[in-house]
């Protein structure tokens, strides 16, 4: 059993084509996990292993090993780098102790890093910092630095220098012990010599020597005095403060190299064991009640506390389904019966994994700061807790966006319905953005996620991991509608059928809430006009119709109701009276409330070449794009505009066009707009048109 401190649970995270797999192959290289590294524009790399992963040269699912350095466990997460898989670097960061941010020397922060910082920012995580590709053209390392700087508002601390730029890059200086370290032709990570910083840099080396150790004392008074008295501070103590700061977020080594050409690799190994905090120095999961509210509790991270762990991932594969936990406190041993303190279910643990890829070692027992696998798991999801029976647990769940485009797809014969609703029901326990619907009116399979990309690899997944052929329809915005005034109004629900009848009167106004609020209900009733034991259930009433509103039946967002008095019946009265009498009133008042059609607006980030921004920048225009902000770079300009979902599709396609194939872009999900008045028509047209044929 390893001893806790020298475990360090890591994920590498980054911008698309920054060199996340690329560093991560090197790091197993060095570690002597593998022997012949695979390169991703071979599509051979070891953490991308599925079929879509190798043909597209990107990460798709976040993919778990373990390797060792310097008597040293490593758990690492290799996560995906585009927009539509953000969830697997959220689900990654959330069980991870430490992380290594790479940025692209040439590329800089992109827009994918800051979202990616910002879910790190959320999750506490500390981080070291790796400038990649200092091999390429326009690559400059103090330019990245200064973005880290101004674009993720972070405090990047210089820990090496480059020796020579693009073709010239021979090899990096620490900064902190001044040698230079110089890699020869081979290519080979091992080939390296440890010489005297080259004369023309002393002065530059000893500059950011200077900054690191002003910046590191800052963690101890008593060595920023003695630093300040003009003594020189140990290495060992200046490596203690910048511990202390990295763990503390107060700043974040950063490093430079190229992992294509093996050069740096090295020393941010060294820095992941030196900087990075093992699984008992970050700040314990708290625990929540049955509601997700912190309790007050936190799961320290120890092996004599009883077992509690979260699963954060499941994958199907050749050999069953597969739960990916990160194990908080205590011990699991094979055989062991386990509580899911989501479903109140125990479960027996058959066979653990340890994980390498796609690869497997089977072990008989885990313990706190470990990341596993367990197989044949079957009622966990993303998200749950898994503890010890007699100690029920909830730790800190996930919180996962909700899709914002969708697909309609059918099987096109008779043997695929069945394969379809197997392998759909495996792929949604996969990935909690992906959600799949079944249109009751006219039976289709509705798919949903996160972009076209997203919904495109999922459709191919159906087809050649199981043999599904699709028709695919076209994609679909998931438009909102929403109230632009307030209205007051009476309702009254009124039914005599012999017997007790049934009666509720309300009244009430409606208004629009704030934005991203939802709906929300109050009640000003005073003097028992309505009793309080109504309440919940005119709430629910009106809730339950926010589903279907008043133009084209979209789902209503950001609605504020407030009852301020009505009238009841001794006898009549009833719960279901109010819940009926509050469905009328939503459908009677709604259409009066000024209703409009609300589209979802993209944050876009778009990279073209110097030469084809007057191209770019009017075709964003003409896709109802507002521009927000331009920034030249060394190989191009960056343009961040929002712009309508509705008007991006197959945008990639019509880039490259105008950009002769240099362009690249991404998008997320930023806010809901009103629909200008000629959009809104015809969607309605379109949707009424729809609900009709159906």
């Amino acid at each position: 059993m390893a001893e806790l401190s020298h475990y360090r649970n890591i994920g590498i995270f980054a911008h698309v084509d920054a060199g996340k797999t690329t560093t991560t192959e090197r790091i197993l290289k060095l570690t002597g996990k593998i022997h012949k590294t695979g390169e991703v524009h071979d599509g051979e790399s070891t953490t991308d292993f599925m079929e879509q992963e190798a043909e597209r040269g990107i990460t798709i699912q976040s993919a778990a090993t373990t390797c060792f350095w310097k008597d040293h466990r490593f758990n690492i997460i290799d996560t995906p780098g585009h927009v539509d898989f953000t969830v697997e670097v959220y689900r990654s960061l959330k069980v991870l102790d430490g992380g290594v941010g790479v940025f692209c020397g040439s590329g800089g922060v992109e827009p994918q890093s800051e979202t990616n910082w910002r879910y790190a920012n959320d999750s506490e995580v500390a981080r070291v910092i790796f400038v990649n590709k200092l091999d390429r053209l326009g690559a400059d390392f103090l330019r990245v630095v200064k973005q880290v700087e101004k674009v993720l508002g972070a405090n990047p601390l210089v820990m090496t220098l480059p020796i020579g730029t693009e073709d010239q890059f021979v090899g990096v200086v620490d900064v902190l012990t001044q040698k230079a370290f110089i890699w020869d032709d081979s290519g080979l990570p091992e080939n390296y010599e440890v010489k005297d910083v080259p004369a023309d840099m002393v002065e530059l080396v000893a500059e950011y020597r200077e900054k690191l150790i002003e910046t590191a004392v800052e963690q101890d008074d008593d060595l920023m005095m003695s630093y300040m008295d003009g003594e020189e501070i140990a290495i060992d103590d200046i490596k203690r403060c910048i511990r202390k700061g990295t763990i503390a977020l107060d700043f974040f080594p950063t490093y430079c190299g190229s992992a294509f050409k093996n050069k740096g690799i090295q020393l941010v190994l060294d820095a992941v064991v030196d900087y990075l905090p093992s699984p008992t120095e970050v700040e314990p999961q708290p625990l929540t009640d049955e509601f997700g509210e912190p309790n007050g509790e936190l799961a320290l991270v120890s092996l004599d506390e009883p077992l509690r762990a979260l699963a954060f991932k499941i994958m199907d594969d050749r050999y069953g389904a597969l739960t990916f936990i990160r194990i908080y406190s205590g011990t699991l041993n094979k055989g062991d019966s386990i509580l899911n303190s989501f479903t109140g279910k125990t479960e027996r643990v058959g066979r653990m994994v340890e994980m390498h890829a796609d690869e497997r070692t089977e072990i008989s027992s885990a313990h706190a700061g470990d990341i596993i696998a367990i197989v044949g798991m079957k009622n966990v999801q993303t998200g749950h807790t898994l503890c010890d029976p007699k100690h029920p647990c909830t730790l800190e769940p996930m919180i996962f966006p909700q899709p914002v485009i969708s697909i309609a797809v059918a099987p096109k014969d008779k043997a695929s319905v069945e394969k379809m609703s197997l392998a759909i029901g495996k792929m949604v326990a996969e990935d909690p953005t992906f959600i799949v619907e079944t249109d009751e009116d006219s039976g289709e399979t509705i798919l949903k996620g996160m972009g076209e990309l997203h919904l495109d690899i999922k459709v191919d997944i159906l087809k050649r991991t199981y043999g599904v052929e699709l028709d695919v329809g076209k994609p679909q915005v998931a438009y909102r509608e929403t109230i632009t005034q307030e209205t007051q109004d009476s309702y009254t629900h009124k039914k005599q059928s012999g017997g007790s009848g049934q009666f509720g009167k309300i009244d009430y106004r409606i208004r629009p809430g704030e934005v991203g609020s939802g709906f929300t209900f109050a009640s000003k009733v005073v003097g028992g006009n309505v009793p309080k034991e109504f309440f919940p259930a005119i709430e629910k009433g009106f809730k339950s119709m926010m589903g279907q509103g008043p133009l084209a039946g979209f789902p209503v967002l950001d609605v504020e109701i407030e009852l301020y008095d009505g009238g009841f019946h001794a006898v009549d009265s009833s719960a279901v009276a109010f819940e009926i009498a509050a469905r009328g009133a939503f459908r009677q008042t709604m259409p009066k409330a000024g209703p409009q059609l609300i589209e979802p607006i993209m944050a876009v980030d778009v990279f073209t070449p110097d030469d084809h921004v007057g191209d770019v920048i009017g075709d964003l225009n003409r896709r109802r794009g507002m521009i927000k902000d331009q920034e030249a770079g060394v190989t191009g300009v960056r343009i961040k505009a929002d712009v309508p979902l509705s008007e991006m599709f197959g945008y990639i396609g019509h880039l490259r066009t105008i950009t002769s194939g240099r362009g690249q872009f991404s998008m997320e999900f930023s806010h809901y707009n009103p629909c200008p008045a000629n959009v809104s028509e015809e969607v309605i047209a379109a949707e009424k048109e729809r609900q009709a044929n159906k």
